[in-house]
């Protein structure tokens, strides 16, 4: 194991040299998300003058770059008599590049800047059929990419090559956080997105992951699975009521009176094995000509749908390695202590390492928050199912 941490500015100008004495380093890479690490380190003097706002951490694992980004906490200082009687010690908080991303909003033209923004709120930034890859790049280069007003800029972030993933689809946002409208591009696909830092750039890309079900197997027998956990809960809503029309700015339709009121409900095939719960969805100025609130209710049942998690925790062996047999977003096999086997993403790759230990890397397979996803929820029940068959024998 050879990890070397670096400290640069945000023009990735590296600065002092790199840091030694570390005592325990944790690093969480995860799938189209900001990652979340740490670091602990002796508070020397020159160090602290290192830890210092607007600065970025880069490791470097093996000689290749783990995760490179801003230190979201530079300094956390610590001092006690009875423990440590040097300098203290300064655990720093970091991420990867891809927070920078996700501090910004979609602006309806991102070529003016906010005080110039139209006041009227259906003017959205738009893709109509659309490569899904290539709306997700539109989306973070107008925003704070090379084509983002000077003063959005992300200092080095660049586009990527075009990998040529993705199918068409159209999204339109409004003041939305960045990285949740690429995550709806996203998801049609499953695309994956992440930086990465080469060089002295910053570069943003969009990828396809890989079934790997056949090759990458997670067990107890095979000594790589750590742990599962699962849950399962009721759903927030099965009828969703979706009120649209009474708009008066806009001609009525035809054959309809002035600020007609438009009523749509969506229901949940979950309504049979649950029981019934309604959910009012205001969509004021819309009516369902091109099925706009059929689509708002649909997607709020995606997010009201039964509530299940899944995740297991594997480890790396010899013979299957995170970053060089699989990697996040790819799907891969989980063989349960039940025998049942479920696929599904690695959501996230996580280092940690101390000096005296040496380094451990575990990933987390499926999501560990609630979700709604049919697939996740069959399994939960399928295996809740199994429990119950096991424990009644």
């Amino acid at each position: 194991m050879t990890i070397q941490l670096l400290v640069t500015d945000r023009n990735l100008n590296v600065l002092g040299d790199p840091l030694a004495g570390w005592t325990k380093l944790e690093c969480d890479l995860n799938f189209n998300k900001p990652a979340s690490g740490q670091v602990t380190l002796p508070a020397l003097p020159e160090y602290m003058q290192l830890l210092q706002p607007g600065r970025r951490m880069v490791v470097i694992r093996d000689g290749s770059i783990w995760c490179a980004g801003p230190m979201e906490q530079p300094q956390a200082y610590t001092w006690d008599l009875g423990q440590n009687a040097g300098p203290g010690t300064v655990t720093v908080a970091f991420s990867d590049d891809l927070a920078r991303v996700a501090g910004y909003l979609t602006y309806p033209n991102p070529a003016l800047a906010f005080e110039g923004q139209t006041t009227t709120a259906d003017v959205r930034w738009s893709r109509q059929s659309v490569n899904a890859e290539l709306i997700i790049r539109a989306l973070v280069d107008e925003n704070c990419g090379p084509s983002a007003l000077t003063t959005r800029r992300i200092e080095g972030l660049v586009l990527d090559a075009v990998a040529g993933v993705g199918t068409n689809r159209s999204i339109t946002t409004r003041f939305e956080p960045l990285l949740d409208a690429c995550r709806r591009a996203a998801a049609w696909n499953r695309l994956g997105f992440r930086t990465r830092q080469v060089g002295d750039e910053i570069r943003f890309g969009v990828y396809a992951p890989v079934d790997r079900t056949g090759s990458a197997r997670f067990s107890s027998g095979l000594g790589n699975l750590r742990s599962v956990a699962f849950t399962m809960a009721a759903p927030l809503a099965t009828s969703e009521l979706v009120q649209g029309g009474n708009d008066p700015k806009q001609p009525p339709l035809e054959g309809e009176p002035p600020n007609a009121r438009v009523y749509v409900e969506v229901e949940s095939g979950s309504q049979a094995d649950w029981y019934r719960v309604e959910k009012l969805i205001e969509e004021s100025g819309k009516d369902d000509s091109d099925g706009e609130l059929t689509q708002a209710g649909t997607l709020a049942l995606g997010d009201d749908n039964p509530q299940a998690s899944l995740a297991t925790v594997t480890v790396d062996t010899e013979d299957l390695k995170a970053g060089r047999d699989f990697g996040l977003g790819d799907r891969v096999t989980v063989v349960l202590p039940t025998g049942l086997e479920i696929s599904d993403v690695v959501q996230t790759i996580r280092l940690d390492a101390t000096p005296d230990d040496g380094e451990l890397v575990t990933s987390v397979i499926g999501d560990s928050d609630k979700t709604t996803t049919t697939a996740t929820v069959r399994t939960v029940r399928d295996l809740a199912r199994r429990l119950g068959r096991l424990e009644a024998r």
